[in-house]
């Protein structure tokens, strides 16, 4: 009877290790935007998020799993539960803040004008931009950022559904520049042969208000039993040189630290 009783715990604990094992965390994605997320010719997610949200999961004894969505609709199905965590390099801003949660900051990553070399833009000014027409990603803090500073100084700003569509477009003539965060400018398009004869185009824009803090995990505001163990394996990854390791992968001298 002894023995029978020992087996029953040792059952009891090992599925209750292994339910714990199994803890799902669903994160949602666009997949459209390297380095930070796109598919490769296989058809699989790759890319500095899916690295590190991998390694978070690792950190935090979670199984991964993806949901894609188009970026301006992330915050709507977080809300709806289609996920549990946005990971799509969304920065945490005041306005976002309003409708859900956020972990704390994980990375940072500075916002900066890609255009021609040759075609007279000097700045990512107002003055310098008057009459240019700026492609952006719809719901990103790029496009508030140009509507608000920019569109109402005559400025054309026109919002996309994905990053590539603007690249698209700008290569066909149909837009001087577009707004985007500096490593997903470089990486996904001036590193490409169709970036060649583009550069960016002055220094990072700056407003704390409308571009953020950071980098974090969208969450909903009530989910703050996963935001303590997601903070908590965040910390392990930042500390223990993850972090820094896939930063000098996707991001070769681009400092990514939360300051």
């Amino acid at each position: 009877m002894k023995k029978l009783n020992a087996l029953f715990v040792a059952i009891g604990l090992l599925t209750s290790v292994s339910a714990l094992a199994q803890e799902t965390l669903r994160y949602g994605l666009e997949s459209q935007y390297p380095p930070f997320e796109s598919r490769n010719a296989s058809g699989e997610l790759e890319g500095f998020d899916i690295e590190l949200g991998n390694a978070i999961c690792q950190a935090g004894n979670f199984k991964c799993s993806w949901v894609e969505s188009s970026f301006d609709a992330l915050i709507p199905a977080l809300s709806a539960k289609k996920f549990d965590a946005i990971n799509s390099a969304m920065n945490i801003t005041e306005a976002r803040a309003k409708s859900i949660g956020f972990t704390k900051p994980i990375y940072r990553i500075p916002s900066m004008l890609v255009g021609k070399t040759d075609a007279g833009l000097k700045d990512a000014t107002p003055e310098a931009l008057k009459g240019k027409s700026i492609g952006v990603l719809q719901g990103s803090i790029q496009e508030t950022y140009a509507k608000q500073h920019w569109e109402p100084k005559g400025v054309t700003v026109t919002s996309y559904q994905d990053q590539n569509q603007v690249y698209n477009d700008m290569v066909a003539g149909r837009l001087d520049g577009t707004l985007v965060m500096s490593a997903a400018g470089q990486s996904g398009f001036l590193d490409k042969p169709q970036g060649k004869g583009y550069g960016f185009i002055g220094k990072a824009v700056e407003d704390d208000t409308i571009l953020g803090t950071g980098i974090g995990f969208g969450l909903r505001k009530d989910d703050t039993k996963l935001k303590g163990e997601l903070d908590a394996a965040i910390t392990k990854v930042q500390t223990d040189g993850t972090l820094t390791k896939l930063a000098a992968k996707f991001f070769p001298g681009i400092d990514v630290s939360v300051k």
